[in-house]
C-alpha cells in the first residue's frame, strides 16, 4: 500500500469539503475534488474511504451465530438492541445512517473516476481503462453491500418491483431528491459494472491487496450470481478467479493453520485477502462484553480445529455451568474478496450441480488447511446427501467467518432458496445465571431489510421506506 499515505492533498481536500455537506446522507462532497492527471485518479483509488468501511458492523449482530448476555444486554445501545432483535428501525430522526456514510463517499469517488479518467491529461489508454475498470468493480462491490442492507433478498419473481437503493451514477453532490431503484436495477448495474471491468483489469500489476484485480472481480461477480441464484454462471468465474490467484504479484493463497500461525495480519499483509476491504468490528474485541458465539455455533468446531484453538479463546462461564466463547481478534474484519470464501463457494456450487464427489474434494482441500488431515474428512453420511452436504458447507462458513458479518448475508440468501425451505432464526438473551431470559425470532421476509433512516427520508420526501 505504498501510495496510501501519499495522497494528503486529495484526502485533505475531500475531508474538508465533506465536513461542509448538509444534504443527501450528509456525507457527499460539496464542490469538486480536482483531479486532472492519470496519476491523480490512481491515487483516489487508494483513498481510505474506499478501503476502511466504517459503520458496517451492523451486519454482525443479526447473524444467528451470535448471542448476548446480561448485564451487558441491558446496557447495550439502542442500535445494538434493535439489530439483535431484527427490528431494523435503528435510528432517530437526527442520526446519520452509519451503514451508508463511508460507502456513499466511495460511490462519489468511483463515479468520478469512471466518468473522468479517460479524459485525463497523461497516461496510456490501457492504464486509463484499467483505472476505470477498478472503479467500475469498486462501485459494484459497494452497491452489493448497500442492496444487502436495504433491499429484500434477490428473488427473480419480485426483484423488478422490490425497492432497493438510489442509483447514483455521477459525482454530483447537487443531485436529488433521490428515489429508490428496484432490487433488479441495482443487481443489473452490479453485473454490468463487473462484466465491463473484468476484461480491462490486470492480475499481476495490482500494487497491493486493496486494489481490484481480475481474480477479485471474477470472484465478486461469481458471488453476486450466487446471491441471484444463477449458479451455472457463477462456477466458471470461480474457477478462473482461483486459477488467477497464482499470477498475483503479492502472495495470495490460503494459510495452512496447521503449520503457520498468521495471528491477526493487517489488510495489506493478509495473504488470504484477494481484495481487502476493512470493516470496523468492535464485536470482535476481546474486551467487549456483549457478543458471544451461541453454544450451537461453538459445537460446530471440532476439538482440533485450529480456528477454535486460536481464535475462540475468550470465554465466560455462568453459575449454571453454561460456557460462552468469544471470537478474539483485532477490531476489524476483512470481507472484500477472500480466498477462503472462493473455495467454499466452489464447493457449494459443485454440490448444487450434483457433483458431490468434487464438492467433497474441494471442501476437504480447504479443511486440510484448518485442522489435521485425519479430522478434515467430510463425514460419510454427509458426502452422499446433497442437502446434508450443502448444510455442512454452510456450517463450514460459520466456522470460518463467525462474528465477522458474513452469516447475516447467508441467512438472507438462504431465506429465498427453495432447497432450504422455510427457515426460522432465533436469538437468545441469557440472564446472569445462564438461563434464557428472552428470545427473538426472525421468520418474516420484511425482517431481512434495514429501514430507511428517518433523516434520509426527511431529505428525500419521494423515497419510500421498507415495511
Amino acid at each position: 500500500m505504498r501510495n496510501v499515505y501519499k495522497i494528503t492533498l486529495f484526502i485533505g481536500m475531500l475531508a474538508f469539503i465533506i465536513s461542509c455537506k448538509k444534504s443527501f446522507l450528509e456525507i457527499l462532497p460539496k464542490g469538486r475534488v480536482i483531479a486532472s492527471k492519470t496519476s491523480d485518479y490512481d491515487l483516489l483509488l487508494n483513498n481510505l474511504d474506499v478501503i476502511v468501511i466504517t459503520g458496517s458492523d451492523g451486519q454482525v449482530l443479526p447473524g444467528d451465530e451470535v448471542t448476548v448476555k446480561e448485564p451487558a444486554w441491558s446496557g447495550a445501545s439502542h442500535r445494538d438492541k434493535q439489530l439483535f432483535k431484527w427490528d431494523f428501525n435503528i435510528y432517530t430522526p437526527e442520526e446519520d445512517a452509519r451503514e451508508t456514510l463511508t460507502p456513499v463517499k466511495g460511490l462519489y469517488l468511483y463515479n468520478k473516476i469512471i466518468n473522468e479518467v479517460m479524459e485525463a491529461t497523461d497516461g496510456s489508454e490501457a492504464i486509463k481503462k484499467s483505472l476505470q475498470a477498478e472503479a467500475y468493480a469498486g462501485r459494484a462491490w459497494t452497491y452489493f453491500l448497500l442492496i444487502n442492507y436495504y433491499g429484500k433478498p434477490y428473488n427473480p419473481a419480485t426483484a423488478a418491483t422490490d425497492p432497493g437503493f438510489p442509483l447514483m451514477m455521477k459525482a454530483d453532490i447537487n443531485a436529488g431528491p433521490h428515489t429508490r431503484a428496484t432490487v433488479q436495477e441495482i443487481y443489473d448495474l452490479i453485473v454490468s459494472d463487473l462484466t465491463t471491468a473484468i476484461p480491462n483489469l490486470t492480475q499481476v500489476g495490482v500494487p497491493h491487496r486493496s486494489r481490484m484485480s481480475k481474480a477479485a472481480a471474477q470472484g465478486l461477480l461469481a458471488k453476486v450470481y450466487i446471491f441471484m441464484g444463477k449458479y451455472a454462471e457463477a462456477l466458471p468465474l470461480l474457477n478462473e478467479s482461483i486459477s488467477n490467484l497464482s499470477q498475483s504479484a503479492v502472495p495470495t493463497a490460503l494459510y495452512n493453520l496447521n503449520t503457520t500461525n498468521p495471528g491477526f495480519p493487517t489488510a495489506p499483509n493478509d495473504q488470504e485477502n484477494v481484495y481487502a476491504k476493512v470493516m470496523t468490528n468492535g464485536y470482535l474485541s476481546g474486551s467487549q462484553s456483549l457478543v458471544f458465539l451461541t453454544p450451537e455455533a461453538e459445537a460446530l468446531y471440532g476439538a482440533t480445529d485450529m480456528r477454535r484453538t486460536r481464535y475462540l479463546t475468550n470465554s465466560f462461564t455462568f453459575p449454571n455451568g453454561l460456557k460462552l466463547l468469544r471470537r478474539g481478534s483485532t477490531t476489524v474484519s476483512f470481507w472484500g474478496v477472500r480466498v477462503p470464501e472462493l473455495h467454499l463457494f466452489r464447493a457449494e456450487l459443485l454440490a448444487r450441480k450434483d457433483d458431490l464427489a468434487a464438492a467433497v474434494a474441494e471442501l476437504e482441500f480447504f479443511r486440510n488447511t484448518r485442522m489435521p488431515a485425519a479430522d478434515a474428512k467430510v463425514p460419510l453420511p454427509v458426502q452422499a446427501n446433497k442437502l446434508a452436504l450443502l448444510q455442512f458447507i454452510m456450517e463450514e462458513r460459520i466456522r470460518e467467518f463467525s462474528v465477522m458479518g458474513y452469516r447475516w448475508f447467508d441467512m438472507r440468501r438462504l431465506s429465498v432458496d427453495p432447497l432450504f425451505g422455510t427457515i426460522n432464526f432465533v436469538h437468545k438473551v441469557y440472564d446472569a445465571n445462564g438461563a434464557v431470559k428472552e428470545t427473538f425470532t426472525l421468520n418474516n421476509v420484511n425482517q431481512f431489510v434495514f429501514r430507511i433512516p428517518p433523516k434520509i427520508l426527511g431529505e428525500n420526501p419521494q423515497m419510500k421506506d421498507n415495511p
